[in-house]
């Protein structure tokens, strides 16, 4: 016998250990909008330790949810009640049951098996979790020039204001605790979300990680993010948000009342 059958052989017989911990349970929210040909590629690479994915569907007309609920009898399916990606995220957060929550686009843009990347952060000690393009390990291939240097833009804008130290703004991969969905407060409508949950994350003083991500190009159809108007409401968002009250105190006042 080799020495490879010989290690082939002791293995085999070794018994087979569970892991050394219970992960926290992890709510995956997905919005949707015309998405069934994504889907059908994206829900098999999502890791089987998942403890929910909530498909937030906006009302699409290709059948998008129930290609979803054929190729995976577990998937929560959620109506949006109207229009827009900010108000699908917030009806994916009120649904969540699990102890965190990730946030994944549908397009196939983002990979699923970085989902443990976010995860670990999380469990290490951090509150919110984002995903960078622009740090040592990430990058993108689906990012125009004018894309590109706006969000440059932008970020280089909320370092100088908030003095946050992020290394890219406007993407949406990132997750948190769900006890801290009351802080973040999505209660916007556009693509502006992202940034604004960013923003509520660094004026409540959460613990915020960057994890290294790459953004793949969009498998099928064509993104409803427009360049120029979407850049317009993130940037009233950030001088807005600049001057509101942070959204704890906000909860600590209507408590108090």
């Amino acid at each position: 016998m080799s020495t490879i059958e010989a290690l082939e052989s002791s293995h085999s017989s070794m018994p087979v250990q569970g892991p050394m911990f219970n992960l926290p349970r992890t709510s995956l929210v997905i919005p949707t909008l015309n998405e069934a040909e994504n889907i059908k590629l994206l829900l098999p690479r999502i890791p089987t330790w998942v403890h929910e994915i909530i498909i937030v569907d906006g009302r699409s007309t290709d059948g998008t949810p129930d290609i979803a609920r054929s190729m995976r009898d577990d998937v929560k399916i959620v109506l949006q009640p109207k229009k827009g990606k900010g108000i699908a995220l917030r009806t994916g957060f009120e649904a969540a049951s699990g102890d965190m929550i990730v946030m994944l686009d549908a397009d196939g843009s983002m990979d699923p098996y970085e989902i443990i990347l976010f995860v670990a952060a999380l469990v290490a000690g951090a509150d919110f979790v984002k995903g960078s393009r622009f740090m040592q390990g990430g990058g993108t291939s689906d990012m125009t020039v004018i894309r590109r240097f706006g969000n440059l833009g932008l970020t280089l804008l909320v370092r100088m204001l908030y003095g946050s130290s992020f290394s890219d703004l406007c993407y949406g991969y990132m997750g948190f605790w769900r006890r801290h969905v009351p802080l973040l407060r999505a209660d916007c409508d556009g693509f502006e979300i992202e940034t604004l949950i960013n923003l509520r994350a660094l004026k409540n003083n959460l613990k915020i990680m960057e994890v290294a991500s790459f953004e793949s190009e969009r498998i099928y159809g064509v993104s409803n993010l427009r360049a120029l108007p979407d850049g317009w409401r993130v940037l009233k968002t950030i001088f807005r948000e600049r001057v509101s009250t942070p959204t704890g105190v906000q909860v600590l006042e209507q408590g108090i009342s």
